[in-house]
């Protein structure tokens, strides 16, 4: 059993977590609503993960470089994510993004399960799912009393969200599929991926993007290219990579997921206040049953593994 500090450790690196997790939508929502580009807010994201990781990249060994599958997770989790989440920002608020990104993830995870492992969800899992897709429905009657319908703006940003939402669940289970299959030259863990993903999705984008895409980094001040690209790079890429992997280490798995399932309602509500996005009932009650999906989510994968 874990000593008192011990467990407070813990928390405190579940509370950082969660923190990281929320700023990350807020903060890139009003990115999306700022001069820059998706393909600025990437760039800065990627840049800065990279510069603050390469002076560890000697432990990846020449192997890792050749492993195709390590591209592949990087194409996934680095760029197709990337690219689709910044560019939704432009388009749909943070409540959304807070309950298609955090908040879909058991349900797209399991559906990635079920295509790839072949594995079938239990029955509290799929109790947990059918509380996700109640909160999607509010969410849907939110749009329609405040808007009278999503506008082609909000569900395009919608549609990319779920599109970034989904490479990510297929980035997740294919790492852990793949780490369960890992030679004794590369590994899959968890700090190979962050360094691997951070340094590859670089190599492969930042060249097209300096060459090529727009850009809008002269219309922001210097401090706000700053702040994004700190908070992007090193708060959300790394430290809160390295906050969660505490987290799960001191309280177990269940325990931190049912902290971290607190992303979706913080961020929706805080958006209010913070962003002046409309906010009612609806949507409220919506964000609460994603949440509390995760919550159920995170305790069937839990025991499952145990």
């Amino acid at each position: 059993m874990s000593a008192p500090s011990s467990r407070t450790s813990g928390y405190l690196a579940a509370a950082g977590t969660v923190a990281l997790w929320t700023g990350f939508i807020l903060l890139s929502r009003l990115a999306g609503r700022s001069p820059l580009t998706a393909w600025d807010t990437l760039a800065l994201r990627l840049g800065t993960a990279s510069l603050l990781l390469l002076p560890f990249s000697g432990g990846l060994l020449r192997t890792a470089w050749r492993d195709l599958r390590l591209w592949v997770l990087a194409l996934l989790g680095g760029l197709i994510y990337g690219l689709f989440v910044f560019a939704a920002f432009k388009y749909a608020p943070a409540a959304h993004a807070a309950i298609l990104l955090p908040g879909m993830q058991p349900f797209l995870v399991a559906l990635a399960a079920a295509c790839i492992l072949g594995s079938r969800p239990d029955r509290r899992r799929i109790v947990a799912l059918a509380c996700i897709a109640l909160g999607i429905a509010f969410a849907g009657v939110h749009e329609f009393h405040a808007h009278g319908g999503p506008s082609p703006g909000t569900l395009t940003g919608d549609l990319l969200l779920l599109g970034g939402s989904l490479a990510w669940a297929v980035y997740s289970v294919l790492a852990r599929k793949w780490q369960q299959q890992a030679s004794a030259h590369v590994t899959y863990d968890a700090w190979t991926l962050t360094r691997f993903v951070a340094l590859a999705s670089t190599a492969l984008y930042l060249p097209v993007y300096l060459l090529w895409l727009p850009k809008a980094l002269d219309q922001v001040p210097p401090v706000m290219l700053a702040v994004h690209g700190l908070y992007q790079g090193a708060g959300v890429t790394i430290v809160a990579m390295m906050f969660f992997l505490k987290a799960v280490q001191v309280l177990g798995a269940e325990r931190t997921g049912a902290l971290v399932a607190l992303v979706p309602v913080l961020a929706g509500v805080a958006a209010a206040p913070l962003l002046g996005e409309a906010l009612s009932p609806w949507l409220v009650a919506g964000l609460f049953c994603v949440s509390g999906g995760a919550f159920m989510a995170a305790g069937t994968t839990a025991r499952r593994s145990q």
